[in-house]
C-alpha cells in the first residue's frame, strides 16, 4: 500500500485547510484509514479515522468540532477538512491505513504516508 498525503501549508489562525491522502497498491477488504499528527517535541496523536466501507468516522473528542474526515471511494482518497485552525494545530500530519478495526494508536498501523506540514500562525 502506498499513501500520498498533501494539502498542508501555512495558514493564519482561524483559517482552513483540506488535507488529502491518496491510496494505491494493495487494498484491504475492510480498511480503516486515519490521520495522525506530530508536533515538535510531542508524541504522535490520533486525529480522525474512517472506515472505508461505510464511511463511519472516528474522532479525537477535542478536534471533532473543527475537523471533518471523509473519503472519495472512486478516487481512493481520504480527506481531512480542518476549520478554525489554531497555532496548536501546527504539526506534521500523516495518513495511515490498517485492516479490520480502528485503532487510536499509531503503532498499530503498518502503512503510512510521508506527512504533510501544517503551520498555523497566530
Amino acid at each position: 500500500v502506498q499513501l500520498q498525503a498533501s494539502g498542508g501549508g501555512l495558514v493564519q489562525a482561524g483559517g482552513s485547510l483540506r488535507l488529502s491522502c491518496v491510496a494505491s497498491g494493495r487494498t484491504f477488504s475492510s480498511a480503516y484509514m486515519a490521520w495522525f499528527r506530530q508536533a515538535p517535541g510531542k508524541e504522535r496523536e490520533f486525529v480522525a479515522g474512517i472506515r472505508w466501507g461505510d464511511a463511519r468516522t472516528y474522532y479525537t473528542d477535542s478536534l471533532k468540532d473543527r475537523f471533518t474526515i471523509s473519503r472519495d471511494n472512486a478516487k481512493n482518497t481520504m480527506f481531512l477538512q480542518m476549520n478554525n485552525l489554531k497555532p496548536e494545530d501546527t504539526a506534521l500530519y500523516f495518513c495511515a491505513v490498517r485492516p479490520f478495526s480502528i485503532s487510536y494508536k499509531g503503532s498499530d498501523y503498518t502503512y503510512w504516508g510521508q506527512g504533510t506540514q501544517v503551520t498555523v500562525s497566530s
